[in-house]
């Protein structure tokens, strides 16, 4: 189980740049004007995690798996986009498909590179965007209230569970509050999903800084954190420029470089983590000698459905799992050395399986 989170923005505000870097291809085109992303582009990225690298090692596994997230690099909104301004309406589409948002603001002054609105103000454009998604919902939803009458008067169950939520993100919506500030109860999470509101959507903003500003973020990115605490929603300082030159090179030379930045790591590993900590996503590995593999999976999750992110059948038929914790299977230089030392464990269906966990499942097919 992977994520895929959309890359959305203002046109000229580096998205683009930050998708190249993020996939390490050229595949979508960074040019200065507006809607140079015609269709949205989707990269697949190895999620980078040094626990993976251990283990190996230690395992002697043949090959290295790590989980995997999806970007999708969509084109630039402007005001209207509600309306079908810009390429709207398609983009606002290519957003419903993504399970959260990468906010990309402009925190730089570069007078080669437009802004759409001739200035510099990456709260304004954050509102900017949210109020364009905010209308798009209203729209959304007075339209789908429309149709769902003539099933909740025949007195339909989920016709009207959907009436009732559609109903409280319409007055959220209506307040000015984006649809993520409701509280659902697990009983309609589901339901709730299914909607696909895109204010529904969990938000991260992605501060997009000139070079210099990389390790310690500007005035502009301190104001975007300001208003990120207000939300309850993260942020991440990131030079879009310096990660697309950084994906270019080895992985050496790229360690070099970021030293004489003074970054301690690229910007990805922190998006991705931060993703990960956004949609409350965990990883556990499988370890053999064939191969390492991690496995993303939501945290709280019992044995049974994490061993179901594998494939189906191990949820079904799940019997027990055996369980190592990543530090005692690297303290004890393997899972034979763990089993002596007495950390190996065996564990139930109601289990809740752990970051990090080393996990070996046994099922019944």
């Amino acid at each position: 189980m992977g994520f895929k989170m959309g890359i959305v923005g203002m046109p000229n505000v580096g998205k683009s740049t930050l998708f190249n870097a993020l996939t390490k291809t050229a595949a979508a085109q960074a040019a200065n004007f507006p809607f140079c992303t015609i269709e949205p582009n989707v990269g697949e990225v190895a999620v980078p995690d040094a626990r993976l690298d251990k283990l190996a090692a230690i395992a002697g596994s043949k090959q290295i798996i790590p989980t995997r997230m999806t970007f999708v690099d969509i084109a630039g909104l402007v005001k209207g986009a509600s309306k079908g301004e810009g390429l709207g309406n398609q983009f606002l589409a290519n957003i419903r498909e993504c399970d959260a948002i990468a906010h990309v603001l402009r925190c730089f002054e570069d007078d080669d590179i437009t802004h759409v609105d001739g200035r510099v103000n990456p709260v304004e454009d954050a509102e900017t965007i949210e109020t364009e998604l905010m209308l798009a919902d209203m729209e959304s939803i007075e339209k789908r209230l429309q149709g769902l009458q003539r099933k909740t008067r025949s007195g339909d169950k989920d016709a009207i569970q959907q009436e009732r939520l559609l109903k409280a993100a319409l007055a959220a919506l209506e307040a000015g509050n984006p649809a993520r500030t409701i509280s659902v109860d697990e009983d309609d999470a589901r339901a709730w999903s299914l909607l696909q509101l895109l204010t529904s959507k969990p938000i991260l903003y992605v501060c997009n800084v000139e070079e210099s500003a990389a390790a310690e973020g500007n005035d502009f990115s301190k104001r975007v954190e300001e208003m990120a605490a207000d939300q309850g929603a993260a942020t991440v300082v990131i030079s879009a420029a310096i990660e697309e030159e950084i994906s270019q090179l080895e992985a050496d030379e790229a360690e070099m470089f970021l030293t004489e930045m003074g970054l301690e790591e690229a910007g990805l590993d922190r998006l991705i983590r931060a993703g990960y900590a956004l949609l409350h996503l965990n990883t556990y590995f499988t370890v053999g000698p064939k191969e390492a593999r991690a496995w993303t999976f939501p945290a709280g999750a019992t044995a049974p459905k994490a061993a179901g992110v594998i494939h189906g059948d191990f949820e079904k038929g799940f019997i027990r799992a055996e369980t190592i914790a990543f530090d005692d299977f690297v303290a004890n230089n393997g899972e034979s050395g763990a089993k002596e030392a007495g950390k190996m464990r065996s564990e139930g269906k109601a289990y809740l399986v752990k970051d990090g966990d080393v996990m070996h499942f046994l099922f019944n097919t």
